[in-house]
């Protein structure tokens, strides 16, 4: 990926959209009784229902989790995508063109950094005129990150997200009445719609007053709108949806939350799997690679080197034992971040 070239066909407006998935991983008491020796079988019949037996006997009584234990020890990969968009006869955007897609373990400000990069080879560096347009679900970091990278960038709340959380507080709010939910939701949407974000959490803020501050009745209905005021108002200027929507501009991330699904969940996240994160790296990366298209080139890449080194007489490891370090906050030293200010590349780093 590092050394692919960049699309020579490519479109007018960058489209970069970020999300993130965790994945179970092993903890190291986990590992260690997995590479420890096998008890012998305390059975002898041999059969499923007293080979079960004798297991939870040996097993001893299970260690029951806290409140707010999670089983699945999630480490989170953060994926980007990118691509391109370009205006055709017809006023609108057509794409996406050359969409690549990229994910890793590593902190998230490498992955921001690899954007950048990619963003320059593909004819978007920093300063460009070109614009660029990022699509985020929300978390302030990657906001903050991406920001620094892309100062000119416009920035996309995913519209989803805040929609789900309307839901949410309306089942609070009037959960008997399924009728008044859907219209106290669709009254929302049309003020998000309509770029009346501000109004919208006015209206919020105005509705938390005419709640008791003291009776119990209303402290679930008070905490939902809290948060959900608390959301919005800090991310106001990510959902100015109707200049973006007349422009034909993205609003929602789609493309990344499919990619999260497919690439990560489908492989990654099945029942009962637990990883070591550098051994599902390498998976990860092929998995991106072959749903960008580049499997073949990817594939002659590697066998021409193998090549290489076998006719200077130099022995090749096809495979290994031996899991990758994962790329660290160190990485971003290497990346090609030229053109940043001096104050935005130490912010970045």
């Amino acid at each position: 990926m590092d050394q692919s070239s960049p699309p020579s066909d490519d479109g007018d407006i960058l489209v970069i959209e970020v999300d993130g998935k965790a994945t179970p991983t092993a903890t190291e008491a986990e590992l260690n009784k997995r590479r420890g020796k096998r008890h012998k079988k305390p059975h002898a019949c041999g059969c499923a229902r007293h080979r079960g037996q004798a297991k939870r006997t040996c097993r001893g009584k299970k260690k029951r989790r806290k409140p707010g234990d999670k089983s699945k020890n999630g480490r989170s990969i953060t994926l980007v995508v990118m691509y391109t968009l370009k205006p055709g006869d017809d006023g609108r955007l057509h794409g996406p063109i050359n969409k690549r897609v990229w994910g890793s373990y590593a902190p998230r400000k490498v992955m921001l950094a690899w954007a950048r990069e990619q963003a320059t080879q593909r004819g978007f560096p920093p300063g460009t005129a070109k614009r660029i347009h990022i699509v985020v679900d929300g978390e302030t970091c990657l906001y903050d990150g991406l920001s620094t990278f892309f100062p000119q960038a416009t920035f996309a709340l995913d519209i989803r997200h805040v929609e789900e959380r309307l839901w949410k507080v309306a089942r609070v709010l009037y959960g008997p009445e399924p009728a008044q939910v859907e219209h106290w939701v669709e009254d929302q949407r049309e003020r998000l719609y309509t770029g009346r974000a501000v109004e919208l959490v006015t209206g919020l803020k105005a509705l938390q007053l005419t709640l008791s501050a003291r009776a119990k009745r209303d402290a679930g209905k008070r905490d939902a709108l809290s948060d959900l005021i608390g959301y919005l108002d800090k991310r106001l200027s990510m959902m100015a949806y109707k200049d973006l929507i007349e422009g034909d501009m993205v609003i929602a991330s789609g493309i990344v939350e499919g990619a999260a699904r497919y690439v990560v969940g489908e492989r990654l996240d099945c029942s009962g799997m637990r990883w070591r994160p550098e051994r599902a790296e390498a998976l990860l990366h092929l998995r991106c690679i072959e749903l960008n298209g580049d499997w073949e080139r990817f594939f002659a890449w590697g066998y021409h080197r193998w090549l290489d080194h076998m006719q200077v007489g130099q022995r090749v490891l096809i495979r290994s034992n031996q899991a990758e370090p994962l790329p660290t906050g160190a990485s971003i030293e290497a990346t090609d971040c030229q053109g940043l200010e001096p104050s935005q590349r130490a912010k970045a780093a």
